[in-house]
């Protein structure tokens, strides 16, 4: 639960879908803008809120011994990806959903992973996902119940960083430093 909300001059693990998607939409036009901290937007709901507050209690009713909200920088790619939790050898990546419509690992999550481990160098990692229900929007301290939390090991894939992530990220990172857009680096 990293307190920041300055989403401007880097890339974070969230951002990868934005990294390796469609450059030329206004919805990564209103993103790059953030990155090149223009445009500050911040979205907050009770939805967001609440995976925010259950974040590490959910986390902790894993029984595991684990660090949180580890930062890892590395300056040359301007990457700064935040950790919800880990071990030595393993990330937890924390996600809410509505218990009722239930949940589908989407690739977005997996790709957020990718690269949270290719930063940190531990290779493996699981995508904790926790049913929250009505009652849990209403109040974030409910007890954590072991019946809505789903696990999804995730393997770390090189090949995909090497030949999908880092290409599009060191071109983006390019740009970020002299303030243009993309398609004029690219040109």
């Amino acid at each position: 639960m990293i307190a920041s909300k300055d989403r401007g001059g880097f890339f974070g693990a969230s951002d990868t879908d934005k990294v390796i998607g469609n450059w030329k939409t206004d919805t990564w036009m209103k993103w790059w803008l953030q990155k090149l901290s223009i445009n500050n937007d911040h979205f907050e709901n009770v939805y967001t809120l609440a995976g925010t507050h259950f974040e590490h209690r959910i986390l902790e009713s894993l029984g595991i011994l684990m660090e949180f909200d580890k930062q890892i920088i590395i300056e040359d790619l301007l990457l700064r990806v935040n950790l919800d939790g880990n071990t030595n050898d393993c990330i937890y990546e924390c996600k809410t959903f509505k218990a009722e419509k239930g949940f589908k690992l989407p690739p977005r999550y997996i790709n957020q992973v990718q690269v949270q481990m290719f930063a940190s160098g531990i290779r493996q990692a699981e995508i904790v996902a926790y049913g929250l229900e009505e009652a849990d929007y209403n109040n974030f301290f409910r007890p954590i119940d072991p019946n809505r939390l789903q696990r999804h090991r995730i393997n770390y894939d090189p090949a995909w960083i090497n030949t999908k992530y880092l290409p599009k990220l060191k071109i983006l990172g390019d740009c970020l430093k002299r303030g243009v857009l993309p398609n004029e680096a690219i040109i």
